[in-house]
């Protein structure tokens, strides 16, 4: 399945992202041909952290958060990390992105503590999702059913909400991330057809 043409937003701040879960998907999602942009809060450098305990690799970011919008992407992911996603779901750019990727019917996925910017933006309530367990009564007490499972696609609301619970499932993940890609593309080739 090739994703030429797509183009993924990746959001993140500068310190305490899970290293494998920012670079694990982008991996997968380049492999197929997709196009990938990591937004950060600033123009430094991001650095991640491994298992939350230890220094990771730097990773450079491509823009800030301020300097993008929803126009453009076909998709957003939002990685884990505690630090990382606690800041990220007080950071007004990452609500306003997350908030317009929904609105515009994009998929929207976030893996282990991830889904706090989903709660926090609203996008939780009455939606079937998983994020790293310590976030189960945070995601109910949102409105949302939890589930503990490797991957949950729920595309009840307008758009796929694509999560799961932790780096080792991140194959899942990115592979439901792609297959959502792929779908998207499918169905806009059939509707130029049926044009």
């Amino acid at each position: 399945m090739s994703l030429d043409g797509k183009h993924v937003l990746v959001l993140t701040t500068n310190y305490g992202t899970e290293q494998t879960e920012l670079e694990r998907p982008m991996a997968v999602l380049r492999e197929a041909g997709a196009k990938v942009t990591v937004a950060a809060r600033k123009e430094s450098a991001i650095h991640t952290v491994v298992s939350d305990r230890r220094p990771g690799a730097d990773v450079r970011p491509d823009t800030t958060m301020a300097g993008v919008t929803a126009d453009g992407f076909d998709a957003v992911i939002v990685p884990g990390g505690t630090v990382n996603a606690d800041r990220l779901r007080t950071d007004g750019e990452a609500l306003r992105l997350v908030s317009a990727f929904a609105a515009a019917g994009k998929p929207v996925a976030a893996i282990c503590h991830g889904p706090w910017l989903l709660v926090e933006s609203g996008l939780a309530r009455d939606r079937e999702l998983t994020s790293y367990p310590s976030l189960r009564t945070d995601v109910e007490n949102a409105g949302g059913r939890w589930l503990d499972r490797e991957v949950v696609v729920d595309t009840s609301g307008g758009h796929a909400l694509i999560t799961s619970r932790r780096p080792g499932d991140l194959d899942a993940f990115a592979a439901a991330i792609v297959q959502a890609l792929d779908a998207e593309a499918k169905h806009a080739v059939a509707d130029r057809r049926e044009e």
